[in-house]
């Protein structure tokens, strides 16, 4: 249920445009004096009498514009069932705009607010928002002449995707912030430092990243810094304003024990498969290893597969593996001297590249390149998708409103 409430406007100064997620709980700022003022009345005269009230030019334009400047808090580019919410909670604090002949009481609205997005984003690009100006026409390719065309924007609950330009500091200045990061990697004991470069170079980096699309390989060399553990834990942090590795791990190790239950109902080919799966967990005691069971299983369930993307190899076979690796797209190889010992080496595969080695694990593997994902603006791998979305929307529950009818089942089931 979206409750609602009245709280005034912050500026940027105090309130950055993309510091937070989206709310579970949209709050109706408070308007100008005179409109506040008017709409008490008029919800006096619904209470009393039923009487809906159509606001003038005016007043609409003001409460359209206190909703947007709102909404901008949390993202530039709201999503349909965001302007619908919002909508909603306008008319929940202000029973008096219910509109009639709609069916939800409040579908002008939602479109009122999507036609007031658009108008600020226009405003915004011309005065050089990051975010809103890679999308403007002369940031397009060739070929991509309409303001439609390839959107860049915050796909996976992102909130901050291009970060607002930190004060005080130019593209040169923060060029050499990047330049003096290439000698501090390679010092020892030198995290703390690192991460606070990392920090203020964030807003270059994902300049570059938005609106270049680079080569993994190439971005790499740029920024070697962002491919340890330690930074695709403070990048995830940065992007998504949520912690990757600690709240992954909480909450899927809370859904365990039920995801079990619903994965062992499964019949058939897929229910022998991961019957089988899991039948590795009872083997041993290692909390990775069942984890890593519960995931392959996962995917089993929404028709993929995981040794198409979990590839194991055997240390005597190293050609071969660094072969196939290098024509693998996205994935985790896994090197073990032989079939039942611990792997001697855990990593992550993006276009051929070993961007990370020796992660610990499997399942951290499969951590950090959910994280990678995110720091580098991919898309999912088309042949293990699912299993990734699963974990965006339920696992980590980020954009968790619109699911594949997949998931969709999957989630009624977890959560009865």
């Amino acid at each position: 249920m979206i409750l609602c409430s009245s709280t005034p406007h912050s500026s940027p100064e105090t309130q950055p445009s993309g510091l937070y997620s989206w709310p579970n709980v949209f709050h109706v700022p408070k308007f100008t004096y005179e409109a506040e003022f008017e709409l008490q009345q008029r919800n006096i005269e619904f209470e009393t009498n039923g009487t809906y009230f159509n606001p003038g030019p005016k007043l609409k334009g003001n409460l359209l514009d206190g909703l947007a400047q709102e909404m901008m808090k949390y993202t530039n580019y709201p999503k349909d069932y965001q302007c619908e919410e919002v909508a909603a909670a306008l008319t929940r604090a202000h029973p008096c705009l219910g509109q009639l002949g709609s069916k939800t009481g409040f579908w002008g609205w939602k479109q009122s607010l999507k036609y007031k997005m658009q108008n600020y984003r226009t405003k915004l690009r011309r005065l050089g928002h990051p975010e809103i100006r890679v999308n403007s026409l002369k940031h397009k390719r060739e070929g991509q002449g309409k303001a439609a065309a390839n959107i860049k924007k915050a796909r996976k609950a992102e909130v901050n995707y291009i970060p607002l330009h930190p004060k005080g500091e130019t593209i040169e200045s923060l060029e050499n912030e990047r330049i003096a990061l290439l000698s501090e990697v390679k010092k020892r004991d030198n995290e703390v430092l690192i991460k606070a470069k990392m920090e203020n170079t964030f807003y270059l980096r994902r300049l570059e990243i938005v609106e270049q699309r680079p080569m993994i390989g190439e971005f790499k060399n740029r920024w070697p810094a962002l491919f340890e553990e330690s930074e695709v834990n403070a990048e995830f942090l940065r992007i998504t304003t949520k912690p990757l590795q600690s709240k992954f791990m909480s909450q899927f190790d809370q859904f365990s024990d039920k995801l079990i239950h619903i994965l062992k109902k499964k019949g058939g080919v897929k229910g022998q498969r991961i019957k089988n799966v899991l039948a590795i967990k009872d083997l041993c005691d290692d909390i990775d290893t069942r984890r890593e069971c519960i995931l392959k299983s996962v995917a089993i369930y929404l028709n993929e597969d995981p040794d198409s993307f979990f590839k194991e190899y055997l240390a005597s076979a190293t050609e071969d593996a660094e072969r196939d690796i290098s024509s693998t797209v996205m994935g985790i190889y896994i090197i073990r001297i032989d079939r039942n010992r611990e792997p001697e080496d855990v990593g992550v595969v993006i276009e051929g590249l070993k961007v990370l080695k020796n992660v610990g694990s499997i399942i951290l593997g499969f951590i950090m390149l959910f994280g990678l994902i995110y720091a580098l603006d991919l898309s999912f791998p088309e042949n293990f998708k699912y299993t990734f979305k699963f974990c965006q929307k339920i696992v980590m529950n980020l954009d968790g409103h619109k699911l594949n009818t997949k998931i969709q089942q999957l989630k009624i089931k977890l959560f009865a």
